[in-house]
């Protein structure tokens, strides 16, 4: 099968170019943003985000949504993501009403093609939002990363039942039952790195509304693991956190390193 160049590839891929109104603030930019009039059932589920304000039109409207279902991904070569996270000892935890967030010290940083993105804060999804050829893992962590000119790239790491996960550990210890700031905890990030390095690129956007087109995806095909105890606490606060699976469209997914 034929391989395809990255850079080539992506000069044909269109990522919208929204303002930084969308990414003024960490609510606002992170895929699991605070923000109220939005959930993931009902009324105000998933279905219905573009209805819920002009600000979130992008969830209905927008071509390059996320998550998708990474399959059949083309075959390309490019340097995979440079990954220069740093262990921290003051991790902020937070129930922000739609997830578990880490709020990061700066320090951390991503640089993909050249640009170099700060690591923001991570957060957690279950089931997982990616699907790898239509299957959902039990969960996926979303490492955000911001850089200079407010674009994002977010890190998805997958993350299947088997054994008890030490970088999860002080985290769920942590983590609030209710919509609270928690502890301030070590955050060990190397550790939520899969050994294969693997991963699959495409340009999409937030799950989470306002949706924006501003995110260089990164997926780490191969998942870690966490403990089904560590996986059902996690469920007990949040039982379905995840968005629909959206079209690729015209998108290019592509599959390397």
């Amino acid at each position: 099968m034929k391989t395809f160049d990255r850079r080539t590839v992506l000069r044909s891929t269109a990522i919208a170019a929204i303002g930084c109104a969308c990414c003024g603030s960490l609510s606002a930019t992170a895929n699991a943003s605070g923000g109220s009039g939005w959930s993931y059932e009902g009324a105000t589920g998933p279905a219905e985000w573009g209805s819920i304000g002009n600000d979130y039109a992008a969830c209905s409207q927008g071509s390059a949504q996320s998550p998708i279902d990474l399959a059949s991904p083309i075959p390309a070569e490019f340097r995979p993501a440079a990954l220069r996270w740093q262990d921290a000892t003051d991790g902020q935890v937070i129930n922000n009403g739609h997830t578990i967030q880490v709020n990061v010290p700066n320090g951390s940083a991503v640089k993909l093609d050249g640009t170099t993105f700060e690591l923001v804060q991570f957060h957690f999804h279950h089931p997982s939002e990616h699907l790898i050829d239509g299957k959902a893992l039990a969960m996926e962590a979303h490492f955000v990363h911001r850089s200079a000119d407010g674009a994002l790239a977010v890190l998805g790491v997958l993350i299947g039942e088997g054994t008890e996960s030490a970088a999860l550990a002080p985290i769920w210890s942590a983590m609030p039952q209710d919509k609270a700031e928690g502890a301030v905890v070590p955050v060990a990030l190397k550790d939520f790195v899969p050994v294969d390095r693997a991963q699959f690129r495409y340009a999409g956007s937030l799950t989470t509304p306002p949706c924006s087109e501003i995110v260089n995806w990164v997926a780490f095909k191969t998942p870690i693991q966490a403990s089904r105890e560590q996986i059902a606490a996690f469920a007990t606060l949040f039982p379905m956190n995840a968005r629909p699976v959206q079209p690729l469209n015209r998108r290019f997914l592509l599959l390397g390193g």
